[in-house]
């Protein structure tokens, strides 16, 4: 008889209650025990921790969010607390532990598995930045959420003759902004992987303009570098992870496009929107596929993998490939999109 812990790390996502539904299901199926670790490593390192029952999985299925919590803890910002989690491990008898996250919370799961404990992998991002699988569970949602906002901005836009400039959220990698405005017929999609200057902007909102249209959407990731200016952030103080928090380059570009077109400009910042609410069908069904692949990882002793995408199919891929660089946006797919910028 096993006993099975888990935690979620990083951002809140729609799906993770999906995956820990699953994971507890299956697991349950074996005969096995389930506890969850609140607020993401730092319920590991502190042995913060309920069991998870049959019972309290019940009806979480639908629900955005993290029945566990989550935080931003990095395990190895103190020395100490990875013994800690060493402890809570051995403590709880477990004979593996599941970490539900993204680039960060995954990184320090990969690291503690070469450090000698049992952990496996499911990957959460909105971001869907994450190497080696085709998508996280989350994106989905995040995308469909972006782009009705983008639909819904059309409407005012339209009405007052405006620029409406949305800020999506997207750190090193522009997926949502790119498809969200690709799917929403934004009339330029401004992401970190192309860095561009405030006159090229202008250039594709100023040609609409010639060709009598009334209003531009300008879709933006939060993590756009306006060239010749710095990256646009909302504090200066890095996070456990070594992250700057990002937001502010909607209101600045904003501001800039009114000022070099004349035209008027106003921004909406689409932020925890994003992530919140009731998760896609895609991304409950690929939570819930992750969550089993993982309990098999367990049964295989496959410490050091975790759940990926592959076309149509789960698969095992190892931790290091998923953490060792980051999933960007292709130049051919940024390239479709640019098709119709103007």
């Amino acid at each position: 008889m096993k006993r099975i812990g888990m935690l979620t790390g990083g951002g809140d996502c729609p799906g993770l209650n999906a995956v820990i539904r699953a994971i507890v299901r299956t697991a349950k199926k074996e005969g096995w025990t389930c506890i969850g670790f609140k607020h993401g490593w730092k319920g590991a390192i502190e042995n913060i921790h309920e069991e998870l029952t049959l019972a309290s999985i019940s009806g979480i299925l639908p629900r955005g969010g993290t029945i566990l919590g989550t935080s931003r803890t990095n395990p190895y910002k103190k020395a100490e607390d990875v013994e800690k989690v060493r402890e809570t491990i051995k403590k709880n008898r477990l004979d593996a532990l599941i970490a539900i996250g993204g680039e960060d919370t995954l990184g320090a799961a990969h690291k503690l598995f070469k450090d000698g404990l049992p952990v496996i992998g499911v990957p959460k991002t909105i971001d869907n930045d994450l190497n080696a699988t085709d998508y996280t569970f989350g994106y989905d949602t995040a995308l469909n959420i972006a782009t009705e906002c983008l639909d819904r901005l059309h409407t005012t836009a339209d009405s007052h003759d405006r620029v409406m400039v949305v800020e999506i959220m997207g750190r090193h990698a522009g997926w949502i902004a790119l498809e969200a405005g690709l799917a929403g017929g934004a009339d330029a999609i401004l992401i970190p992987e192309v860095p561009m200057t405030a006159d090229e902007i202008c250039e594709y909102i100023q040609s609409r303009h010639k060709r009598g249209k009334n209003f531009s959407i300008v879709a933006v990731a939060e993590g756009f570098s306006i060239k010749g200016e710095d990256l646009v952030t909302s504090k200066k103080e890095l996070d456990a992870f070594g992250h700057v928090q990002l937001g502010g380059v909607g209101d600045r570009l904003a501001k800039l496009i009114e000022k070099k077109t004349g035209f008027e400009t106003r921004c909406t910042v689409l932020g925890h929107i994003q992530r919140g609410g009731s998760p896609t069908a895609f991304d409950r069904v690929l939570g819930t596929r992750f969550g089993v692949k993982a309990v098999e990882l367990v049964k295989l002793g496959k410490f050091g993998h975790m759940a990926a995408l592959r076309g149509r199919e789960i698969i095992e891929v190892p931790l290091a490939d998923a953490v060792g660089a980051l999933k960007t946006v292709p130049m051919h797919l940024y390239e479709t999109a640019k098709m119709f910028f103007g």
